[in-house]
């Protein structure tokens, strides 16, 4: 495919991720629908993972500590990674792109891609499945809301949330192949 076919089919794709990014978040505009996904993101500010890893040492004695400290290294190495990537990829957020977006809550960084929620959700979701197999719907429904929830306030473009996915359950997978090992 020559360069103008690969240009025509990168913007036909673009196009398309915007169009689904309005679309989810035209769905803002409803008060209830903000809210609860504000919440939601809030939430996979880290609040709902801290809690389930405090749970670790009183349901799993002093495996549960260290499993509490493997989520808590994971966690930073994943911070580490999503700050790398933003910094030197700098793809700007779709409300700052796009005045037909509105942003519904406040972004914590400038920039967009990867989605360092979703990055983290997917990870710590894979990691408290593996833990806490009991509660693997719980934290598998939570980390879709936080994902699907960073393109609704406006903060992230789809692709940014799949990305983040990716690289939250690589990294995990990886991580726990090599303690497992």
């Amino acid at each position: 495919m020559n360069q103008a076919g690969e240009s025509n089919f990168f913007d036909r794709a673009d196009h398309l991720e915007v169009r689904l990014c309005i679309l989810l978040n035209n769905s803002s505009q409803c008060v209830f629908i903000r809210l609860f996904f504000r919440i939601i993101s809030r939430l996979g500010d880290g609040i709902f993972w801290y809690i389930l890893a405090a749970f670790l040492p009183y349901l799993h004695g002093k495996q549960g500590f260290v499993e509490a400290i493997y989520i808590l290294i994971s966690g930073l190495v994943v911070l580490a990674a999503y700050k790398f990537l933003k910094t030197k990829l700098m793809r700007e957020r779709p409300f700052i792109s796009f005045e037909n977006i509105q942003q519904a809550a406040p972004a914590l960084d400038q920039y967009s891609f990867p989605s360092g929620h979703t990055m983290h959700a997917f990870s710590f979701a894979i990691l408290f499945s593996y833990y806490l197999p009991e509660l693997t719907s719980v934290v598998w429904g939570f980390a879709g809301l936080v994902a699907i929830s960073r393109v609704i306030l406006g903060l992230h473009y789809p692709t940014d949330v799949a990305a983040g996915a990716l690289l939250g359950s690589s990294m995990a997978l990886l991580g726990l192949l090599i303690m497992t090992a």
